[in-house]
């Protein structure tokens, strides 16, 4: 065969260019002026090794390339810009991309020989291709996250302002009102708009945990019946409120699972039946299927056409025939609820059809009752009375706040302990009237003092850890798990009293149960 600039050059030289071209790491190729293979260099048999034995010396280009691609190895092959019109052309390969079976990209160079003919160079380019992609797919991800940033701004904004404007309205007849049952009436009409504003303050929180992957499971192995308990405490009121029979059916089974993720999981199936079941029932069970629980919330609501039965779970969707239904709602439960059981790994299912209810169920793996670790509880025994004679230390430096919740942990029957200057805690403590046996306390106190220091400083003078509840309205992923790994449980303002109490509850009395997500 011919070499590299052969009539040109001397012996020496032509032996060196030999050898250089043998030696390239790049596959590289020579053709004759007609088109055809005079020699090539090892990278290049290698990277086209589709041939039985060497590839064919004089082989043309357009043969070379047919047999390589009907060999398989190549999976893409084309011009930058398509393929050129001159059908007729020598130099087909030049210009060429070549995406390889194994995943190698190559970029086909091609350059005049001195001797009239064409050499071609294989240029690696699988790691530049492959950055692009990953470019591409970053800047896709970036435009998809900002336009559903966009979305979900418009939505909570929206849905935030119908109760804050129905709450102004209310306020405003509260004080003008003389009347007894019109004061009470709009009393409890401001209650249902500010739980509204708080169930969209908490889903919006949720998801900004979850998409900043802050939500991890911690599994073990629990009795349900602890679980069923706390949820018809917590959503007994609301369907008592709308006239619905709510039913939990009890179980003693115990399951394999995070029981405040399967909780949080459970609450928004609920609270999804009663938002949308306006006569009838909702009922919540559990059945054995093979190694697994299915825990099913059942509901005689309006139900849902099968073609919405994926999209439901989309953030933000919202059946436009249900929107006299949706009580503000923005869309999220049930995305929340396919996150959560997705980082649980525990499967969900709904069935459901239009004016016949629905089934929400996710299905979660039986434990070995033995090896539980939370025994059942009984909550709704322990809410009357339990907190009677506690003292609790509340950090505040909002004086209507620190009065509304001095109000309400009076009413718990519980002594309140406060703090409103936090330069010396030390001397401050030691002037309290008693020792407290739980703290609330702000998170950002005056004077930039935090309540997890001021917490640390006052165990410090009690020489004991005393329980403590940090509350917060920076939902901050990254600042709650700092509250967290600290070892404190968080609340994040507005506070509701329920939530507050199950949490006083479980640090006073069951300190394995504190939630994690508030």
């Amino acid at each position: 065969m011919e070499q590299p600039g052969e009539e040109q050059a001397g012996p020496q030289h032509l032996a060196h260019d030999a050898e250089a071209f043998m030696g390239l790491a790049h596959g590289a190729a020579l053709w004759s002026p007609d088109g055809t293979l005079l020699t090539c260099n090892p990278a290049f048999a290698r990277l086209f090794n589709c041939f039985a034995g060497s590839i064919p010396a004089g082989i043309g280009q357009r043969q070379f390339l047919d047999l390589v691609e009907q060999s398989g190895l190549l999976v893409q092959s084309s011009q930058a810009g398509g393929e050129p019109a001159d059908a007729g052309r020598l130099d087909i390969l030049s210009g060429r991309t070549m995406v390889f079976s194994d995943g190698t990209v190559c970029r086909i160079v091609g350059s005049p020989s001195r001797g009239g003919g064409t050499v071609t160079l294989c240029l690696d380019a699988t790691d530049a291709t492959r950055n692009a992609r990953a470019l591409e797919r970053a800047r896709d991800s970036a435009v998809t996250a900002d336009q559903t940033k966009s979305r979900f701004l418009r939505a909570a904004n929206h849905d935030l302002r119908q109760p804050l404007a129905s709450l102004k309205i209310l306020i405003y007849s509260c004080i003008a009102s003389t009347n007894e049952a019109e004061r009470s009436q709009a009393l409890h009409a401001m209650d249902v708009s500010v739980a509204i504003m708080e169930d969209l303050l908490g889903a919006l929180l949720n998801i900004g945990q979850l998409d900043a992957g802050k939500v991890e499971a911690n599994v073990t192995t629990f009795q349900l019946a602890s679980v069923l308990e706390r949820l018809r405490v917590q959503y007994d009121h609301q369907a008592r409120e709308k006239g619905l029979d709510l039913r939990i059916l009890p179980s003693k089974a115990a399951v394999k699972s995070d029981r405040v993720l399967l909780e949080r999981v459970l609450g928004n199936f609920l609270g999804n039946a009663l938002r949308y079941t306006e006569v009838g029932r909702v009922l919540v069970g559990c059945r054995r299927r093979g190694h697994l629980l299915r825990i099913g919330v059942y509901d005689t609501g309006c139900g849902i056409p099968k073609e919405f039965h994926e999209a439901i779970f989309d953030e933000f969707f919202r059946i436009a025939e249900q929107q006299d239904y949706r009580k503000h709602s923005l869309g999220l439960g049930l995305n929340i609820a396919k996150r959560l059981a997705h980082v649980l790994g525990h499967p969900i299912l709904v069935d459901s059809r239009p004016g016949m209810g629905s089934l929400f169920a996710i299905d979660v793996p039986i434990g070995n009752v033995w090896h539980s670790t939370v025994g059942v509880q009984e909550i709704n025994e322990r809410i009357g009375g339990e907190f009677a004679g506690l003292a609790c230390l509340v950090l505040e430096d909002d004086v209507h706040l620190r009065n509304a919740l001095t109000t309400l942990l009076e009413r718990w029957g519980i002594e309140v302990l406060t703090l409103e200057v936090f330069d010396d805690i030390a001397a401050r403590v030691a002037g309290l009237a008693g020792r407290p046996d739980i703290i609330i306390t702000d998170y950002r106190l005056r004077g930039g003092v935090q309540g997890t220091d001021a917490v640390n400083q006052i165990n410090d003078v009690l020489e004991l850890p005393c329980p403590a509840v940090v509350v917060t309205a920076d939902t901050s992923p990254d600042l709650i798990a700092s509250i967290r790994g600290q070892g404190f449980p968080v609340l994040i303002k507005p506070v509701s009293p329920s939530g507050l109490r199950v949490v006083m509850h479980n640090l006073l009395f069951e300190p394995e149960l504190v939630p994690e997500l508030s």
